[in-house]
């Protein structure tokens, strides 16, 4: 059996490799090829799989709602073009394909409509939380109700509940593969178990990311002039140890090597391979991201996010995340230049480090937004039942 897995971005070709890779493991008999529409499939190469159709980095990284500019920007880069060349090479090989898995939004689940074959769509894009019901284009409402659709795997349950009230019986929870990726590898973060350990999460789009990070030492720089605390910077390798000597010049921080940041009495711990482990032991984290604020939800933590200046974390990325991930999380101020905005973000992640209450809230919180590990199995489980 061959299979196709789409996706539109970085967070959907996440998910979707991970279940690539229990499929992989435990259905070896698979044929399995994927066409990432957005960027260049680097979740899928490190799984080996072969890619369909061309690939390209575009400026919006697959974020065009918040802002109409990265819609024009993408579109300047070639985002036509690569529509185009990508529809041609769907059609050009539909029949090639048993099944296939759109992970994404309406242009995944486009792009599997029209392969003519059976389909699963992962709508990991959206949920029934941003709005109090899902809201789903007619175009991506028609595919998903056609009866070449198999089954609709949502990221949460009430999603997944609302399409059921709304006549579409075939989705289902199946549980949110991102959360599987989180064991603790050991890495020793030197902690303090007397002192409250931060966790920086910039993102993982570059330059963005160093912008992110910048912003968020400066918080980090006055929460230690009221608290001892510990902070972690989980980073990915494409933020260098050039990239950090230049921040630290920039905003008068000195770079010590080896990823540590300092400033008076002041010290940033940066990790470019422990991301699980900050995770998993901080108290609270500092949230500029996407994925990796849902992952810190999931696992019961709090997030203070702060604007950033983009083109990913905006305010209104920011505040759809609080509407999608409920309590957990925090966004402080509307505008990234604000004078006292490093200010108010200490304060505000200061008292929440002091209240017991709202933090056993977050515990909840987590298991209801985003959900326990297991996603991955499971889905991949159920597409294999579907070839059956």
């Amino acid at each position: 059996m061959n299979i196709l897995f789409l996706s539109n971005g970085h967070g959907e070709d996440l998910n979707a490799s991970l279940v690539v890779e229990v499929l992989q493991k435990k259905y070896p008999d698979l044929s399995l090829v994927a066409m990432p529409l957005v960027g260049l499939g680097n979740a899928y190469k490190r799984l080996g799989i072969p890619l369909l159709g061309p690939t390209q980095n575009l400026p919006s990284g697959g974020i065009i709602y918040t802002s109409p500019l990265n819609w024009l920007k993408d579109i300047a880069a070639g985002l036509i073009r690569l529509t185009i060349q990508q529809i041609q090479t769907i059609l050009a090989h539909r029949h090639d394909f048993d099944l296939a898995v759109a992970v994404g939004d309406i242009v995944p689940i486009a792009f599997a409509y029209i392969t003519g074959k059976p389909f699963v769509a992962f709508i990991v894009s959206t949920s029934s939380y941003y709005e109090g019901t899902i809201r789903l284009p007619l175009i991506t409402e028609y595919c998903l109700r056609s009866l070449r659709c198999q089954k609709i795997f949502t990221r949460d349950k009430f999603t997944a509940q609302d399409l059921q009230q709304k006549g579409i019986k075939k989705a289902v929870f199946a549980g949110y593969p991102i959360m599987d990726i989180l064991e603790p590898q050991g890495k020793n973060l030197k902690l303090d178990p007397n002192r409250s350990m931060i966790a920086l999460l910039p993102g993982s789009r570059v330059p963005e990311a160093i912008n992110n990070l910048g912003k968020q030492l400066q918080i980090c720089e006055v929460i230690s002039e009221q608290e001892n605390c510990l902070f972690c910077a989980a980073l990915v390798p494409s933020i260098t140890e050039k990239n950090l000597a230049a921040l630290a010049q920039q905003l008068n921080w000195q770079y010590l090597g080896s990823g540590q940041l300092l400033k008076h009495h002041c010290r940033v711990h940066c990790h470019w391979d422990a991301f699980s482990d900050i995770l998993q032991q901080c108290h609270l984290a500092i949230g500029m991201a996407g994925t990796a604020v849902e992952q810190a939800v999931g696992l019961g933590k709090p997030v203070v996010q702060i604007p950033g200046d983009g083109p990913q974390f905006t305010y209104a990325f920011a505040e759809a995340q609080m509407r999608l991930l409920g309590s957990s999380v925090i966004t402080i101020s509307k505008n990234p230049g604000e004078n006292t905005l490093f200010s108010e973000a200490a304060n505000r992640i200061i008292a929440i480090l002091r209240d017991k209450n709202y933090l056993a809230l977050c515990q909840q919180n987590g298991l209801e937004r985003v959900g326990l590990a297991g996603g991955s199995a499971a889905i991949a489980a159920q597409i294999r039942d579907l070839l059956s």
